[in-house]
Formats: C-alpha cells, sequence, structure tokens
C-alpha cells in the first residue's frame, strides 16, 4: 500500500497528503491514516479498519473511512478503493462536469462516460451515498468540487485506471480549449465495451 501510496505522488495523482488507499482484508480493510506525508509512511501507520468502523493501530484512519468501507461493502468485487486528488479530475470535478464519451478509452471506467458525483461535504455519509450513485455500473467517478475515485480487484488495478482517468481528463480538458470535442454514440460505445471483454492477453486453452 505504501508503495502505492507513493507511485500516486510520483505519477502525479496527488500532491502533499491529499488523497488516500484501501485495500480489503479478512477483518474489513486497511486505509490510510489521515493527514501524513506518504513519504515518510511505515507500515504501523496503516489502519486497520473494521466495517463497523471501529479501527485499531497507532494512527487515526483518513477522514474519507465511510466512502471506502460503503464501497468496499457494496461491492464484492472491490479489493482496492483509491481516492486522488488529481489536477486534471479535479479541474473537470469543479466545473461539475464529467468525462463523456470522446474517446474510446473511456470505457475502460466500465461504461459509456465517467460521471460526476454531486457534491456533498468531505467524510460524511451522503458523500459515500452519492459517490455509490454516481459508481452505479462503473468503476471509476469524479467528485464534485473534490477530486477522482477508482475501484480496482487489487492495489495494481486501481493504481492503474486512476492513471487512464487522470490521462482522459487532461486530453478532455485539451480538447475543450479548441472546442466541443465530437462524441462516439452509444451505440458504437457498446462495440467497444463487449470489444473490451476479450482485450489485452488471454491465456492459451489449458494454459496458466
Amino acid at each position: 500500500m505504501i508503495t502505492t501510496c507513493r507511485k500516486m505522488n510520483a505519477a502525479g495523482l496527488n500532491q502533499g497528503t491529499s488523497g488516500n488507499l484501501s485495500l480489503r482484508v479478512a477483518e474489513g480493510f486497511l486505509l490510510t491514516p489521515t493527514g501524513m506525508d506518504y513519504d515518510v509512511l511505515e507500515p504501523e501507520d496503516i489502519v486497520l479498519m473494521r466495517l463497523d468502523g471501529s479501527h485499531e493501530g497507532r494512527r487515526l484512519p483518513s477522514s474519507e473511512w465511510q466512502l471506502h468501507r460503503d464501497l468496499l461493502v457494496a461491492r464484492p468485487e472491490v479489493g482496492a478503493v483509491l481516492h486522488a486528488h488529481s489536477m486534471f479530475c479535479t479541474t473537470l470535478a469543479c466545473l461539475r462536469r464529467g468525462i463523456p464519451a470522446f474517446h474510446y478509452m473511456v470505457s475502460a471506467a466500465g461504461g459509456v462516460d465517467v460521471r460526476c458525483a454531486a457534491y456533498a461535504t468531505f467524510g460524511t455519509e451522503e458523500l459515500a451515498r452519492r459517490v455509490l450513485e454516481a459508481l452505479e455500473g462503473r468503476k471509476a467517478c469524479l467528485m464534485a468540487n473534490h477530486g477522482m475515485l477508482a475501484l480496482g480487484a487489487g492495489l495494481a488495478q486501481a493504481f492503474k485506471l486512476a492513471v487512464e482517468v487522470e490521462t482522459l481528463a487532461a486530453m478532455y480538458w485539451r480538447a475543450l480549449q479548441v472546442g466541443e470535442p465530437v462524441l462516439l454514440d452509444d451505440e458504437e460505445m457498446a462495440r467497444v465495451l463487449e470489444k473490451f471483454k476479450t482485450y489485452g492477453q488471454q491465456s492459451p486453452p489449458g494454459g496458466r
């Protein structure tokens, strides 16, 4: 988890102590502590959170613990949740603007667009609820006047998706400086989503 946190800063997804990261474990989930620089984190600083909201460890959990908890409860296929204040995603989120189907890679987030969740104060139950709504049928979303969030089966998948969504946000923002991008229609995006089911390296028959 600490390695992934440091990669978030190195990749420009986060600055300073912003953002947070969680990983599902048998006892509940592991979560980054509140207000700590990722460069000084030690394994003992990671907080063990239980689903009832209790926690143990020498540090206090991220203020967004409820967001992570509610997502992991509602989405059993998710093993890791990454929240970041990445520059371009946050810029669009401050305009309360999601990422439409301007590029086929938008489908990497699981649908025909990347929605922007309605605004709510950080660390609240209302924010968790609104993010869950924006993530229905999706693996990533923007958070109005706040940042972005990406889900994955594990840390590597969540990080990879977060980088992809930030890249898309940067491309969309740049395209908007010139004009209004031409969007792919739902029919084309449906074809893309179907093709993505078999995209990438596949195991050979009988292989591992």
